[in-house]
This record gives C-alpha cells, structure tokens and sequence, in this order.
C-alpha cells in the first residue's frame, strides 16, 4: 500500500464538473493498493497517518497529529502510484491492486479512519477526477506499508 500524504489547508475533488469532495485544514492522501496488499497494510497505514506529527504546534515545529489538529483528510484512489518506469517508456500496473480487491482495502481504509474520529471525504473510485490541492508549506511524504521506501 503507498499513500502521498499531504498537508493542505483546503483541496476539493470534482467530477464532470460537481465537487464529489473537500477538506478543509488536515491531509490530502492520495492511495494506491498492491497485488499483495491486506487488511494488516491498512491498519498500519491508519495508525501512521492518523498519528503522524506534521502540524506545527505554537513553536512552528511539526509537533502535532491530524487528530490533535482536530483535522479532515480527503482520501482519493490512485492505482498510479504503482506505475513501473524502469524499462521502456510507457508505465507497466502489474504490481497494482485489482479494482475488486483495491475498493474493498479503499473502503476499510475509510472506516478504520471514521472510527478513530477522523472526518472522511473520499473522491470517486475508478473515475477520472480533477484534485484540487492547497498544500501547506508544502509538506508532502511518500508512505509505503511495506517500508520499500
């Protein structure tokens, strides 16, 4: 499982023009599933992001969680995220998730985040979607359940 994980002070998601979803100050996460990803790779990733201390406390030092920040996090699919590019020119998804087995990991990935409190919005799965990012600072970190990186 590999997640971009970004700091924003608002993002939106359109589709064909309506917003299918938005957040205000929290994460903008942008999730890619793996042939041999579980329900385990979820549950760590929850627990990471939920957790992960990258808002500024009242010295300016990243010190605070999305939970602290009482914050909301826009969660949207992207099977890209495991495009092979070392050969050729033209990205091979081979490692990627099916979409049956991708939307299932997606959805628990959202409840386990609802039922920790964490405010949820979701873009639509397996559409073509426009992701309008305001990232703070900018702050961006590449998360993989796996530790490859």
């Amino acid at each position: 499982m590999r997640v971009v994980v970004q700091r924003v002070t608002k993002a939106r998601v359109t589709v064909e023009g309506e917003t299918v979803g938005t957040c205000g100050q929290g994460l903008v996460l942008l999730m890619g599933f793996g042939q041999e990803d579980t329900q385990a790779d979820v549950r760590y990733m929850v627990d990471k992001i939920v957790n992960l201390r990258i808002f500024p406390d009242s010295s300016a030092k990243m010190n605070l969680s999305l939970k602290e920040v009482a914050g909301s996090m826009l969660v949207v699919s992207q099977f890209t995220l495991y495009g092979d590019c070392r050969q050729g020119r033209r990205p091979g998804f081979s490692d990627a998730a099916p979409p049956d087995k991708a939307v299932e990991l997606y959805n628990e990935f959202i409840d386990m985040c609802h039922a920790q409190g964490v405010p949820v919005e979701t873009g639509c799965f397996q559409t073509n979607m426009l992701v309008e990012i305001h990232n703070d600072g900018p702050v961006t970190l590449l998360l993989d359940s796996k530790k490859e990186f």
